[in-house]
């Protein structure tokens, strides 16, 4: 029954337009980050002497930024590291916080309050107020910003993995499989994890979205990914002393961290209908 409805549940989702824009915006981003060494013009980081602040042309499409980078090639390879930040973080969060929010949720009592209450206390504070001090403590690194933000969405997985859990676990089949001497671990494996997935693989695409724009916040801040390597952030915290007079600076590593998030946005909603009973409108 379980895996019948999770069939029809993925079929819903080739039928709903937006998780179709998202997954083709997605799949375009993910396929140029990895090709692209094949397809940026030039080496991100090659300066080109007499051509520092050239508008696009034809032989540099974005144009080129103070230094004489060519900002299409830049902008390319930046896509490698704002995904491989977001899924980065949001794997790492998930494998930690799904584990740990399944497992206090089945079991309950103290420990399910002990760190619950513990969670409310990390959410108190504001997410990205936290990942700047923790991102300069550790010192700017694309590895401690990773780590950073997996820490801090971490908890989100953990709470929707036990709300999951704890209605899950009050369901007829749920009580029968126990009463009928099922141990704890296939509960778990074959009843439980399979009713969670669905809300995580939601939340996890939205979370996409909102590491991407936490990385370029903190590489803008001088806190994320280091020059030079190209990162979306980083180039519009350079590009914003020249836009009065080189606008293209700013406006293609911004359409870029656009697209992204409204690619992800795009997925994630669509998973949210069709994934959710309850907002699913598709059928009676």
């Amino acid at each position: 029954m379980a895996r019948a409805t999770q069939r029809s549940n993925w079929r819903r989702v080739w039928r709903a337009w937006s998780a179709v824009t998202g997954i083709v915006i997605v799949t375009g981003l993910v396929a140029v980050a990895l090709l692209a060494p094949a397809i940026a013009p030039r080496a991100p980081t090659t300066l080109h002497a007499g051509f520092e602040i050239k508008p696009p042309s034809r032989e540099f499409p974005f144009g080129t930024d103070e230094l004489g980078r060519d900002i299409a090639s830049r902008v390319i390879h930046g896509a490698r590291i704002s995904l491989a930040a977001a899924l980065g973080a949001v794997s790492l969060a998930a494998v930690v916080g799904v584990p740990l929010g399944t497992a206090i949720g089945f079991a309950g009592g103290m420990i399910d309050l002990i760190v619950m209450r513990l969670f409310d206390i990390l959410f108190a504070f504001p997410a990205i107020l936290l990942a700047i001090a923790i991102v300069a403590a550790l010192g700017p690194s694309l590895t401690n910003l990773i780590l950073t933000i997996a820490v801090l969405t971490m908890p989100q997985f953990a709470v929707l993995a036990r709300g999951a859990t704890l209605a899950t676990r009050s369901l007829e089949y749920v009580q029968a499989a126990v009463a009928l001497g099922a141990s704890n671990r296939r509960v778990v494996l074959g009843h439980i994890l399979p009713n969670v997935m669905p809300p995580v693989i939601v939340a996890a695409t939205l979370n996409l979205s909102i590491v991407i724009l936490v990385e370029a916040g903190l590489s803008f801040l001088g806190l994320g990914t280091q020059p030079p390597a190209p990162s979306w952030g980083g180039m519009i915290s350079r590009g914003r002393q020249y836009m009065t007079i080189a606008p293209w600076l700013v406006i293609f590593p911004g359409l870029a961290i656009m697209l992204a998030v409204l690619g992800f946005n795009l997925l994630g909603d669509g998973l949210r209908e069709t994934l959710d009973p309850r907002l699913y409108r598709g059928g009676g």
